[in-house]
């Protein structure tokens, strides 16, 4: 018997394909219009990294679990021995980790509850923890637990998403808003429209000024003060990149490459006090989301099919990278099954990590192999 003829049938799912193609492609959505990333947008092999751990969360050890609800970032006093952390219900919780080490039963301490979503932390030299509330702004929570709006828009623009910060030595902060347009809650939006609506900016305490220091970031993100405090590293989410802003010297005020093409997209940034940052890897890098990041028409299309299903997102191998002082990567610590871990911090002989999904922080023993 003779091969039926496909043909027919091929010229009918076209002719039915045709007009659902070409009224996604003539629809513009309102106030969203999804733009080809910039030229120089990594498509090859990630960097490589020299050491990679990639099952970590077989040595894994969870902290306040069931407590610790969406904690994003992290921060530690070393005086008192308190690892602080925001979450999702706008609580700052604390863990005491000093004396601790051997304790199965890790008490976690309601502190204090601030308005919105906190996301980055960061202490100030006089003991107050600044908090970049997605929501509220950039907020200062004193040691009596008094709440402070410090500052919540720049050059008449109001923050939509307040997200990673720092502090100097001399109180001045350093924050970022990752996007002008779009809040915490519809943030996947800024990623599939690939535009730059992030923003660096610093407060000075002193004069109650805020100043916008770059424009037009792809979701500008964590946060780190380099060690002699004359520059800092901010993250870019979108563009997979960390680079360096000159605070002070002769390069005072511009920018230049720290480190790129990751192997996912990065979000919190710490510095260590022993020659590293620690950049949180959230969201590792698939096929799927180079091939969105290379075709706007398909991040539109998820635009508009997101409205009205759940798309999943292809999300996966999280994890935490340790950088050097001149930006060469140096370990890389992973897992398949890891998600959205996006703050990693160094204390001691442990490795903590936060996670925006999660109900616990988590640790890592750096002294079991």
């Amino acid at each position: 018997m003779a091969d039926r003829n496909p043909w027919p049938s091929l010229r009918l799912l076209l002719l039915l394909l045709t007009p659902a193609v070409l009224s996604i492609i003539l629809y513009k959505p309102r106030d969203f219009e999804a733009a080809p990333l910039p030229g120089d947008y990594p498509f090859s092999a990630s960097l490589a990294v020299p050491e990679r751990h990639g099952r970590v969360l077989a040595a894994a050890e969870r902290l306040g679990e069931g407590v610790l609800v969406g904690p994003e970032d992290l921060a530690y006093d070393g005086e008192s021995g308190y690892l602080y952390t925001g979450c999702y219900d706008g609580w700052i919780r604390r863990v005491r980790l000093v004396g601790d080490e051997d304790d199965d039963e890790l008490k976690v301490e309601d502190w204090v509850r601030v308005r919105g979503r906190p996301l980055g932390i960061a202490f100030a030299p006089d003991g107050s923890l600044i908090v970049a509330d997605a929501y509220e702004g950039l907020l200062k929570v004193k040691p009596d637990k008094e709440v402070e709006l410090l500052t919540d828009e720049a050059e008449g623009l109001k923050f939509k998403l307040t997200d990673g910060v720092d502090v100097a030595s001399d109180g001045v902060i350093y924050f970022t808003d990752a996007s002008y347009k779009y809040d915490h809650e519809i943030h996947i939006l800024d990623i599939l429209e690939g535009r730059p609506h992030g923003r660096l900016m610093s407060f000075d305490p002193s004069t109650n000024r805020t100043a916008v220091l770059a424009r037009d970031l792809y979701f500008a993100n964590g946060v780190s003060l380099a060690p002699d405090q004359d520059s800092l590293i901010f993250c870019e989410s979108v563009l997979r990149r960390c680079r360096r802003y000159h605070i002070r010297g002769e390069n005072r005020g511009t920018i230049d490459k720290f480190i790129e093409n990751l192997s996912g997209f990065p979000d919190n940034i710490h510095y260590d006090k022993e020659g590293h940052y620690w950049i949180g890897l959230p969201v590792g890098r698939t096929l799927s989301w180079d091939i969105m990041c290379k075709y706007p028409i398909l991040r539109k299309i998820l635009f508009i099919l997101q409205k009205f299903v759940t798309v999943p997102h292809n999300l996966g191998d999280s994890g935490g990278l340790s950088v050097a002082l001149d930006g060469k990567p140096i370990t890389l610590y992973t897992d398949p099954d890891l998600d959205f871990a996006t703050g990693w911090l160094k204390i001691g002989r442990y490795l903590y990590y936060a996670s925006l999904h999660k109900d616990y922080i988590t640790r890592i023993d750096l002294t079991i192999k």
